[in-house]
C-alpha cells in the first residue's frame, strides 16, 4: 500500500470536528497576518533606505524575509483550503506544493549564507569588503534558488513521466506525498535532505564556533554577539528540522494514527510557522541599525 494512500485515508477517517477545525484555522490565520505584517514593515524599511540595499548582510536578510512571507502565505492557503475544500485539483496542488517547497528549502540555505557572511565580517574583517560585494550576494541568492530547484523540480519531472493523464484531473488531499507519490521520489527526497542537513549544519557549526571564539576574545559587544549566535542557532535548528519532518510524520502516523491530523497541525506550527516568527526578532528588531530605521519608518507612517 502506498504512503500517499495511507496519508489520505488516515486524514479522511479522522477529520476534525467543527470547533477544533475552527480553532486551528484561527490560530494559523492570526499567526500568518501577524508575521506578514511585521515582515512587510521590514521590507518597506529596507526599500526606503540605501544603507540597507547596499549592504550584503541586509540583502540576504531581505531575501530571507521575502521567502518567509511567500512560504507562510502559501502554506496557510494550503492549510485553510484543506479544511474548506478538503480535496483540490492535483494540478493546482502541484503548483502550490512546488512553490512552497522552493521557498521552504531556500531558508536554511539562506541562513547558511548569512552565517558565512557573519564569519567573514567578524573573523576576516579586513577582507569583508572585497569578498562580500552586492554583486556576489545577488549571485549567491541566484545559486540558492538554483540549488532548491535542483532538489524540487525532479519530483515534478518524475511525476509527469510516470503518472497517467487522468491523475492530473483528479482531486486529492493536498500534501507533498499525495501528488509526488512515487517511491523513487520519496527515496530521492530523503537522500537529498540528508545531504543538505550535513552540508548546512557543517557550515553553521564551523562558522558560528569561529564567531563564538572570536566574540569571547573581543572587547566590544561580546555578550550581544553570543546572544545573537544562540538565537541564530535556534532558528537554524528549527529551519533545518524541516529536513527531518517527513520521517517524523511517518513515525507519528504509525504511533498515533487516530490523531494524525493533530500531528500534522503540530508539525506545521513547529516546522513551518515558528521559524518564520523568529526571523523578524533576530534580524530586524534586535539589529540596532535596522531597529532605528524601522522605528523612524513606523513613526512617520503613523503620523498624519
Amino acid at each position: 500500500m502506498s504512503t500517499s494512500y495511507i496519508n489520505e485515508t488516515v486524514v479522511e477517517n479522522y477529520r476534525d470536528a467543527f470547533t477544533k477545525a475552527l480553532f486551528k484555522n484561527v490560530i494559523v490565520v492570526v499567526l500568518c497576518i501577524s508575521i506578514n505584517y511585521i515582515n512587510v514593515a521590514l521590507i518597506q524599511t529596507f526599500c526606503k533606505h540605501q544603507i540597507f540595499y547596499m549592504n550584503p548582510r541586509y540583502i540576504l536578510f531581505f531575501h530571507l524575509v521575502l521567502n518567509d512571507m511567500i512560504q507562510v502565505t502559501l502554506t496557510v492557503i494550503l492549510f485553510v483550503s484543506s479544511y474548506i475544500f478538503f480535496q483540490i485539483n492535483v494540478s493546482v496542488c502541484c503548483v502550490l506544493i512546488l512553490l512552497a517547497l522552493l521557498v521552504t528549502e531556500n531558508t536554511p540555505l539562506n541562513l547558511a549564507c548569512m552565517a558565512v557572511e557573519c564569519y567573514i565580517a567578524i573573523c576576516i574583517p579586513l577582507r569583508h569588503v572585497q569578498i562580500c560585494t552586492v554583486k556576489r550576494t545577488l549571485m549567491l541568492i541566484g545559486l540558492i534558488w538554483m540549488t532548491s530547484m535542483l532538489s524540487v523540480l525532479p519530483d515534478l519531472f518524475i511525476t509527469l513521466a510516470i503518472e497517467p493523464l487522468d491523475f492530473y484531473h483528479s482531486r486529492v488531499f493536498c500534501l507533498r506525498e499525495t501528488v509526488f507519490r512515487n517511491p523513487h521520489i520519496i527515496k530521492k527526497r530523503d537522500i537529498t535532505y540528508i545531504v543538505y542537513l550535513v552540508i548546512v549544519w557543517f557550515i553553521i557549526f564551523f562558522t558560528y564556533f569561529k564567531v563564538l571564539f572570536t566574540a569571547k576574545t573581543a572587547s566590544q559587544d561580546a555578550t550581544k554577539a553570543r546572544n545573537t549566535i544562540i538565537l541564530h542557532g535556534f532558528q537554524v535548528l528549527l529551519c533545518m528540522s524541516i529536513y527531518a519532518e517527513p520521517l517524523l510524520k511517518q513515525a507519528l502516523q504509525q504511533w498515533f494514527p487516530k490523531n494524525y491530523s493533530d500531528s500534522l497541525f503540530a508539525c506545521y506550527i513547529i516546522f513551518q510557522i515558528l521559524p518564520r516568527a523568529i526571523s523578524p526578532i533576530v534580524y530586524g528588531v534586535r539589529d540596532k541599525t535596522y531597529r532605528k530605521y524601522l522605528k523612524r519608518y513606523l513613526l512617520c507612517k503613523m503620523s498624519p
